[in-house]
């Protein structure tokens, strides 16, 4: 065994264990990959261009674990984040699957007690898993809690209003949250709490199998800690609103969350976030029509 490979095989089995240790059981891996994996090192040129380290323990013993290109799963590194490559596309039948095994993990998620003990419901996600449209706010509230449904309280029904003025529906987009449980609210007895970046980084394996699987055209983030939850730093919302950013390869389009038309009606701030979604829909190349162009614009 070539000192390279020794040294690339150890590198593999090391990030490979520190997925495991984070709750990472699924990798995507190409067949091309496994192949060469398979395979062993490659003789490179001629003989006297080989080394090998007496000293060097050829790694045996430990070999990365087996892949399933079916259910991908995200690295869950610092910066978590956009220096993963997607996966390659899966048939829909092995996505619809994949999907739902990951569903079913996330509803008896034991990652964090103290989340565990106060929810009602897990709130995975909702819509058409091959959209090419994917919301994602920040954690459940208690209507959502309720119901296990993300927005569906009154921030919820704006955001329906906003998807339908698109052109699109709940079902034909996608809706998700970072954090798949409700913040607890430990003597509170009504109101939400913002999650913290610790809960969101625990959770964020989910979603971002979520993006993986669905992989839309387009991520629209609704809200500063949503943006913070994704790019794993602190976020402006008013600066950052209406310019796309990439994730994983995916442009994203920061918003406001609808919880702040809620509070804030001013006919400025609701062009604002119509202009964004204008943007999101030139990116998907949808049909703009001259009624859409114009809405929350004065005298219109």
């Amino acid at each position: 065994m070539s000192l390279n490979y020794a040294k690339s095989l150890e590198a593999a089995i090391k990030y490979v264990e520190q997925l495991r240790s984070k709750g990472v059981k699924y990798l995507a891996v190409s067949r091309e990959t496994l192949a060469n994996l398979s395979s062993g090192p490659r003789k490179v040129n001629s003989e006297p261009q080989r080394t090998q380290s007496p000293s060097l323990t050829p790694v045996t013993s430990k070999a990365p674990p087996e892949a399933n290109p079916v259910n991908p799963a995200p690295s869950a590194s610092s910066s978590l984040f956009a220096s993963e490559a997607p996966a390659k596309p899966i048939d829909a039948a092995a996505k619809a699957a994949a999907i739902t095994d990951l569903r079913d993990r996330a509803l008896v998620c034991q990652k964090c007690p103290h989340l565990v003990r106060s929810r009602k419901n897990v709130v995975f996600g909702v819509g058409d898993i091959n959209s090419p449209l994917m919301f994602i706010g920040e954690a459940p509230g208690a209507d959502e809690d309720i119901q296990g449904e993300p927005f569906v309280g009154k921030a919820g029904q704006l955001l329906t209003r906003i998807i339908q003025t698109m052109g699109f529906s709940r079902d034909t987009a996608y809706i998700a949250n970072v954090l798949k449980c409700r913040p607890d609210t430990p003597g509170q007895t009504s109101g939400n709490r913002k999650p913290t970046l610790e809960e969101m980084k625990t959770c964020l394996p989910y979603l971002l199998a979520q993006i993986d699987l669905i992989k839309p055209k387009v991520i629209v983030a609704l809200g500063a800690t949503a943006m913070e939850g994704i790019f794993g730093r602190a976020v402006a919302i008013t600066r950052e609103r209406g310019r796309f950013q990439s994730f994983r390869d995916t442009p994203v389009m920061p918003t406001y969350h609808p919880s702040y038309l809620l509070r804030n009606q001013a006919l400025s701030v609701k062009r604002e976030v119509w202009e964004d979604m204008l943007q999101v829909l030139e990116k998907l190349n949808r049909p703009i029509s001259d009624k859409q162009r114009s809405y929350f614009l004065k005298g219109t």
